[in-house]
């Protein structure tokens, strides 16, 4: 669908022709996700305990153990965000006190409990049996639980994960994780479960898991043909979205993953590039990897310009957020807890800015990308903090210019389009001069874009 055909539709008849240019694979997961939220609505009238937990280092294989239900504030923050909920319920949280500057997951969460608390598709959510917060690199995670634990009577447990400031995981940093899983984490969830942990199930899950897993590396590995099948950035937001949540350790997530595999394998073999919201993408004429999350509100408008103008995503940080597992690991069954150890100390956001700056490195030489673009979210702080060292840091390195852009997460007023689109479109003219030698090798820091102030267009 060309731009100028789809400029004109209402959005009614552009969200009909969107659900035309999915996947099959696209389709299951958006029936995972809707089949998920009604299992909340019922899970008090079925006997469900439910657990709140957030994305990086979650523990869903011991959750799936007992039986529990997992609900991901952030996962409904970005849901509603794309469903263009989000911003109402950040107008009602700040009516409620909340800063400007507060994490815009935190209040659209707030936003949606001060509304009635119900989730992206309508249904109900429940509320808490249990408080279950693995803190992996984002402080904000733990006030953001303080506030709900005012919210809702039922006990927080709080699993401390050990930063990796050296880029390293030693055998105390292990065994502390271990014996928090042992001694705090696991003992609270048999109180709220009423049962004692099913050590098979949980094996079984972790088994499960790692099948989901290698899956997932064959996707993101595709990337490295030319044409790429995929775009690891907006089209991988879907790819990572049942593994980063509910599903990991179901068979759910196993159909899911080998469905998409093969239906990534058989773009690449037809050497077709991914499915965009306007249909099969097109020439492929730029690589670039990305850094940071994407803008949720506007994903669509975001991905098409990209899309537009032939750049194809080879491969991102944020879809790691919930695993690195191209660097090697599975959940292992034969260890259980050290294997949940090992992934909650391993998650992108709690590695340092030097090992974040290797990973880049990594992804821009063997994904063999033109260049990379850093999406700095305004409110994520755990991501945003040292991106501008991050690039200057991978240009030196790679001899790869970088282009930075800012928007937010899930606050409307903070995506500037225009001006996004136009940064993004310099940046790629600078890419083009420099692949006719019209540029010098090396290139000036891109300058970043103003933040737009509440309510700017």
């Amino acid at each position: 669908m060309s731009e100028l055909v789809r400029v004109g539709k209402s959005p009614a008849a552009q969200r009909a022709a969107e659900a035309e240019n999915k996947d099959r694979s696209q389709v299951r997961q958006k029936r995972m996700i809707s089949d998920h939220f009604d299992k909340l609505a019922r899970a008090k009238e079925d006997g469900r305990k439910v657990v709140y937990t957030f994305v990086p280092g979650n523990l869903t294989e011991l959750i799936g153990a007992f039986g529990m239900l997992p609900v991901l504030p952030e996962i409904n923050a970005l849901q509603s965000g794309m469903r263009g909920r989000s911003g109402a319920y950040i107008a009602e949280a700040e009516r409620g006190g909340h800063s400007e500057d507060v994490c815009s997951y935190v209040k659209c969460d707030l936003g949606m409990l001060r509304s009635g608390n119900l989730g992206p598709t309508g249904t109900p959510l429940p509320k808490p049996d249990l408080l279950l917060l693995s803190y992996t690199g984002c402080f904000t995670f733990m006030k953001w639980f303080e506030i709900l634990k005012a919210e809702y009577d039922c006990p927080v447990v709080m699993l401390h994960v050990p930063y990796q400031a050296t880029g390293q995981v030693t055998r105390e940093m292990r065994d502390y994780v271990v014996r928090q899983l042992e001694h705090d984490v696991i003992p609270a969830m048999e109180r709220v479960a009423g049962k004692k942990l099913d050590l098979d199930e949980l094996v079984a899950q972790l088994t499960r898991s790692a099948r989901a897993e290698d899956a997932i590396v064959d996707v993101w590995e595709s990337a490295k043909a030319r044409p790429s099948p995929i775009d690891a950035y907006f089209g991988g937001v879907y790819y990572v979205g049942p593994i980063f949540s509910s599903f990991r350790g179901s068979e759910d997530a196993i159909a899911y993953y080998e469905e998409l595999r093969e239906e990534v394998r058989g773009r690449a073999a037809r050497g077709e590039g991914p499915m965009t919201p306007d249909g099969p993408m097109g020439e492929q004429k730029w690589r670039l990897v990305v850094e940071g999350p994407p803008n949720w509100t506007s994903f669509n408008d975001f991905w098409r310009m990209f899309a537009k103008e032939g750049a194809v995503v080879v491969a991102s940080t944020y879809t790691r957020v919930g695993g690195l597992y191209d660097y090697g690991f599975r959940h292992d069954p034969r260890d259980p807890l050290g294997t949940l150890a090992d992934y909650c100390l391993g998650c992108y956001t709690n590695h340092s800015l030097p090992a974040r700056a290797d990973l880049l490195e990594k992804y821009v030489r063997e994904y063999q990308a033109d260049g990379f673009v850093i999406n700095s979210v305004k409110s994520c702080n755990s991501f945003s903090a040292g991106q501008l060292l991050l690039m200057r840091e991978l240009e030196k390195r790679t001899g790869v210019p970088g282009g930075f852009i800012e928007s937010d997460l899930v606050d409307p007023r903070y995506f500037g389009k225009a001006n996004i689109e136009n940064r993004l479109q310099s940046y790629l003219q600078m890419l083009e001069a420099r692949r006719e030698g019209r540029a010098p090798e090396r290139t000036a820091l891109p300058v970043a874009l103003p933040v737009l102030a509440p309510g700017a267009t």
